[in-house]
């Protein structure tokens, strides 16, 4: 407990504070939020003017912890690593998430994968490849066993994502990749992915079929996906869309005055002319 006392000179010389040795602690360029933290219990009272004159008379009962205490307190938040460089130069540690699925016969991971840029002469940096999602199937080996050497792939674009995420219940939709269309190779590849409705409403299949000519694969991987984790899948979806089109970094990059400079450079853009109609 802190006792401190006031008073202010009628003429406004300044504030003075009475038994200043007793706060040695408190004479220092420390914050005042790190010696006294606040607590539910600190009290702050003022006493009425004792007279008619400048004087005044502050009475301040605070409660804080001493650094032992401080040490003592459990923690409200868990300590985590800052995904940003401490130091100029490093590179952010890469982070990878994803949403697996095992079932009997397969199994089926689904991961994100980010945009990429260019730079431009003027420094900024321009959408050069959107991000897709990628599907892993593993065929089951035995028993909560999986074969990830035999694993075939099949990414999905944002477009077929938000296929995906439109289906209803009964709905269903069909894929079709040719890694190699455009080359030589056209056609030595193909992949086929059907998203079915399963035959009770419980859910789809999601049934991967590849042909490829080249290693001579000829198969396929089908899972079971409950309408609970077709939800899961659906709403992990709608969260990473905005980010595999790089929208995140445009809006992290806004800036009000260089919104106001490139208007002012360019009064008569394509928005004006739209609203003027």
């Amino acid at each position: 407990m802190v006792n401190l006392s006031f008073s202010a000179t009628p003429a406004g010389g300044g504030l003075s504070i009475r038994h200043a040795h007793k706060l040695s602690s408190c004479n220092s360029s420390i914050p005042t939020s790190t010696l006294f933290p606040r607590r539910k219990n600190a009290v702050f009272l003022t006493t009425p003017r004792r007279d008619r004159s400048k004087n005044i008379c502050f009475n301040v009962k605070a409660q804080y912890l001493t650094p032992q205490e401080q040490n003592q307190q459990p923690q409200r938040f868990s300590s985590y690593e800052s995904p940003f460089p401490s130091q100029p130069g490093q590179l952010p540690p890469r982070v990878y998430v994803g949403y697996s699925i095992y079932k009997g016969k397969a199994a089926l991971t689904v991961e994100p994968r980010p945009p990429e840029f260019n730079p431009l002469d003027s420094g900024a940096f321009k959408l050069s490849k959107e991000g897709f999602v990628l599907l892993q199937f593993a065929p089951a080996s035995g028993v909560r066993q999986y074969d990830w050497g035999r694993k075939q792939v099949f990414s999905l674009s944002v477009t077929e994502i938000g296929n995906i995420m439109s289906l209803g219940a009964r709905d269903s939709c069909e894929f079709f990749h040719d890694p190699f269309k455009g080359k030589s190779d056209e056609g030595r590849v193909r992949k086929v992915l059907k998203v079915e409705p399963l035959p009770d409403g419980s859910g789809h299949f999601f049934n991967l079929s590849v042909q490829n000519k080249l290693t001579n694969v000829d198969e396929s991987i089908y899972i079971p996906i409950t309408k609970a984790e077709f939800a899961v899948l659906v709403s992990s979806f709608n969260f990473v869309v905005p980010y595999l089109l790089g929208w995140h970094t445009f809006a992290s990059s806004i800036k009000p005055e260089d919104a106001n400079r490139a208007n002012s450079a360019n009064p008569r853009s394509g928005a004006e002319f739209e609203w003027s109609r």
